[in-house]
């Protein structure tokens, strides 16, 4: 069964929230770069922009990160020739900008681990902040994030899934039980 947590106007919702704090956050809008994990994390990155955008007036230099290769859960003889690797858009020089990393869920941390190890090729930033639409628990890393839309318990036999218009044609936040096979 399959229980709708967000839909359009949450969702629009919680990234005005999110917007609203990161700027309270960095005292303003001055050395921020948003770089969004793929896949919805580069669409959230570009709304947040967006929106930061209609509310102060700024324009962020906006990125996207696959952090494919720099996972520690996923061994390249293992994904073989299916592993597409679309590497990094960094829009400019991290070296002393406080970049917010963003991505639509987050759970054990391994992403948001194998993001900052990526972010290292692209300069060394003053500051790495983490923004997620939803932190589901169940962290296997010290990792958390600094800026989220909601907090959703989870079991571990439940999974939560984010639509979103640019991927899905609709926006909305579910969670699902998964049948584990026997």
């Amino acid at each position: 069964m399959t229980k709708q947590i967000m839909d359009d106007m949450k969702m629009r919702r919680s990234l005005t929230r999110i917007t609203y704090e990161i700027v309270e956050n960095n005292k303003g809008t001055q050395n921020l770069v948003f770089i969004g994990i793929k896949t919805r994390g580069i669409y959230l990155a570009q709304r947040l922009a967006e929106r930061l955008n209609q509310l102060e007036g700024v324009q962020v230099p906006t990125g996207s990160l696959d952090v494919t290769l720099y996972r520690d859960d996923v061994h390249m003889a293992d994904v073989g020739d299916q592993a597409t690797v679309h590497g990094a858009d960094i829009p400019v020089d991290l070296t002393g900008k406080h970049v917010i990393l963003i991505d639509d869920v987050i759970f054990t941390g391994r992403t948001v681990r194998a993001a900052l190890n990526a972010l290292m090729e692209y300069g060394r930033p003053a500051k790495v902040s983490l923004a997620v639409l939803v932190d589901r628990g169940h962290r296997e890393l010290p990792i958390r994030p600094d800026f989220v839309g909601k907090n959703i318990p989870t079991g571990m036999d439940e999974q939560v899934s984010v639509a979103m218009t640019e991927v899905d044609g609709h926006d909305s936040v579910t969670i699902e039980k998964v049948v584990q096979p026997h």
